[in-house]
Protein backbone atom coordinates (compact mmCIF):
# COMPACT_ATOMS: atom_id res chain seq x y z
CA UNK A 1 0.00 0.00 0.00
CA UNK A 2 1.54 3.28 -1.05
CA UNK A 3 0.89 6.57 0.75
CA UNK A 4 -1.45 7.61 -2.07
CA UNK A 5 -3.56 4.45 -1.62
CA UNK A 6 -4.28 5.10 2.04
CA UNK A 7 -7.80 6.19 2.86
CA UNK A 8 -8.02 9.82 3.87
CA UNK A 9 -9.77 11.04 6.98
CA UNK A 10 -13.18 12.74 6.73
CA UNK A 11 -11.42 16.12 6.96
CA UNK A 12 -9.23 15.32 3.97
CA UNK A 13 -5.70 14.04 3.63
CA UNK A 14 -3.47 14.48 6.62
CA UNK A 15 -0.54 16.84 6.19
CA UNK A 16 2.90 15.27 6.19
CA UNK A 17 4.87 15.93 9.35
CA UNK A 18 8.04 17.91 8.90
CA UNK A 19 11.15 15.77 9.36
CA UNK A 20 13.34 16.35 12.37
CA UNK A 21 16.47 18.30 11.57
CA UNK A 22 18.29 18.86 14.88
CA UNK A 23 21.73 20.43 15.12
CA UNK A 24 24.27 17.65 14.65
CA UNK A 25 27.44 19.19 16.10
CA UNK A 26 26.52 18.27 19.71
CA UNK A 27 26.11 14.63 18.68
CA UNK A 28 29.50 14.56 16.94
CA UNK A 29 31.25 16.27 19.86
CA UNK A 30 29.49 13.96 22.31
CA UNK A 31 30.64 10.88 20.40
CA UNK A 32 34.22 12.16 20.27
CA UNK A 33 34.18 12.79 24.01
CA UNK A 34 32.63 9.36 24.67
CA UNK A 35 35.46 7.61 22.77
CA UNK A 36 38.07 9.67 24.63
CA UNK A 37 36.52 8.84 28.01
CA UNK A 38 36.24 5.15 27.13
CA UNK A 39 39.92 5.03 26.20
CA UNK A 40 40.89 6.94 29.31
CA UNK A 41 38.92 4.57 31.56
CA UNK A 42 40.53 1.58 29.87
CA UNK A 43 44.05 2.99 30.30
CA UNK A 44 43.59 4.07 33.91
CA UNK A 45 41.57 1.20 35.34
CA UNK A 46 41.96 -1.79 33.02
CA UNK A 47 45.46 -1.54 31.52
CA UNK A 48 46.79 -4.65 33.31
CA UNK A 49 43.68 -6.65 32.42
CA UNK A 50 43.94 -5.60 28.77
CA UNK A 51 47.61 -6.68 28.68
CA UNK A 52 46.99 -10.02 30.41
CA UNK A 53 44.05 -10.96 28.17
CA UNK A 54 45.55 -9.67 24.92
CA UNK A 55 42.85 -7.07 24.38
CA UNK A 56 45.04 -4.02 23.91
CA UNK A 57 43.39 -3.49 20.53
CA UNK A 58 40.46 -1.97 22.47
CA UNK A 59 42.69 1.04 23.12
CA UNK A 60 43.34 1.38 19.39
CA UNK A 61 39.61 1.21 18.74
CA UNK A 62 39.02 4.04 21.22
CA UNK A 63 41.81 6.08 19.66
CA UNK A 64 40.36 5.52 16.19
CA UNK A 65 36.88 6.57 17.34
CA UNK A 66 38.33 9.67 18.99
CA UNK A 67 40.37 10.67 15.93
CA UNK A 68 37.50 10.02 13.51
CA UNK A 69 35.37 12.31 15.65
CA UNK A 70 37.31 15.35 14.42
CA UNK A 71 36.46 15.04 10.71
CA UNK A 72 32.96 14.00 11.78
CA UNK A 73 32.59 17.18 13.80
CA UNK A 74 33.82 19.30 10.88
CA UNK A 75 31.34 17.55 8.59
CA UNK A 76 28.49 18.18 11.01
CA UNK A 77 29.51 21.85 11.34
CA UNK A 78 29.15 22.19 7.56
CA UNK A 79 25.83 20.31 7.69
CA UNK A 80 24.50 22.67 10.36
CA UNK A 81 25.65 25.73 8.41
CA UNK A 82 23.79 24.48 5.33
CA UNK A 83 20.74 23.73 7.48
CA UNK A 84 20.72 27.29 8.86
CA UNK A 85 21.13 28.73 5.37
CA UNK A 86 18.33 26.51 4.04
CA UNK A 87 15.98 27.57 6.84
CA UNK A 88 16.64 31.26 6.16
CA UNK A 89 15.65 30.88 2.50
CA UNK A 90 12.45 28.93 3.19
CA UNK A 91 9.24 30.87 3.79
Amino acid sequence: MTPDDRPSSPEGPRPRPTPLDPPMVPFAVGGTIAWALAGLVLVVFFRDWLDSTGRTDWLWICLTGFLLGFPGTVTMMRHDAHRRRRRRTQP
